[in-house]
């Protein structure tokens, strides 16, 4: 998921207020929401593999990632935007606190898979943040989707919200070096390194374009 970017300052005070809201039971009964939330959007996500797989002969997906942020980071990003720390806020304010990533071989599986997934009749489409047609200006592709989804517990249905992203393995292999590099200390030339990445980001997009064409004309056996 998306690094977050915090201050000394900012990350010490949102550590003393995560460890005091992380002992709350409603903290811990709401995490085991988004962790039941997590669990649903999988199984449909392997369910949608398994099918696609048997119609087409291939799967839309490489892999599954998911997270859950940790509370000094829930805790930093409310201080940041000026929001209250409780419980309520954190459930109706903070969308990416369940997260799925989808790392998908090629650009247009993206597509089909997340149109597939929204398309569900108890799922619901919440925002839509399209990074691939729309990088942003360091380069970073990917596309987000908040979705709201149920989850039974013992006492009713409960509609939590989680972000999933889908990643073609170029794009996700970018982001993951590109977070490593953009978090240590001191780093040196650090526009001139910024501007490297860029054109890295830049190029592996034309190579998911030419795979994506060399598959294309491998399926009709030109």
């Amino acid at each position: 998921m998306e690094p977050l970017e915090e201050t000394t300052e900012e990350y010490i005070d949102a550590e003393k207020v995560a460890k005091w809201f992380s002992r709350g039971e409603e903290f811990i009964k709401l995490m085991t929401c988004y962790r039941c939330a997590i669990m649903e959007i999988e199984t449909k996500l392997n369910v949608l593999n398994a099918e696609y797989s048997l119609e087409y002969d291939r799967n839309p997906f490489e892999q599954i990632e998911s997270r859950l942020k940790n509370p000094i980071s829930i805790v930093n990003k409310m201080m940041q935007r000026g929001i209250p720390v409780n419980v309520y806020n954190m459930e109706t304010e903070i969308f990416d606190i369940a997260g799925i990533r989808v790392v998908c071989s090629f650009k247009e599986d993206i597509y089909k898979l997340a149109d597939l997934l929204v398309q569900q009749d108890d799922i619901i489409l919440v925002k839509r943040k399209d990074y691939i047609r729309s990088p942003k200006p360091n380069g970073y592709r990917s596309l987000h989707l908040i979705v709201d989804i149920p989850i039974f517990l013992s006492e009713g249905k409960k509609h939590m919200k989680v972000e999933v992203q889908f990643r073609t393995i170029a794009m996700d292999f970018w982001a993951s070096l590109e977070h490593k590099l953009k978090y240590k200390k001191e780093v040196k030339n650090a526009e001139a390194i910024a501007e490297r990445l860029k054109i890295c980001a830049d190029n592996l997009a034309e190579m998911d374009k030419e795979m994506e064409s060399i598959r294309h004309e491998i399926d009709s056996g030109i």
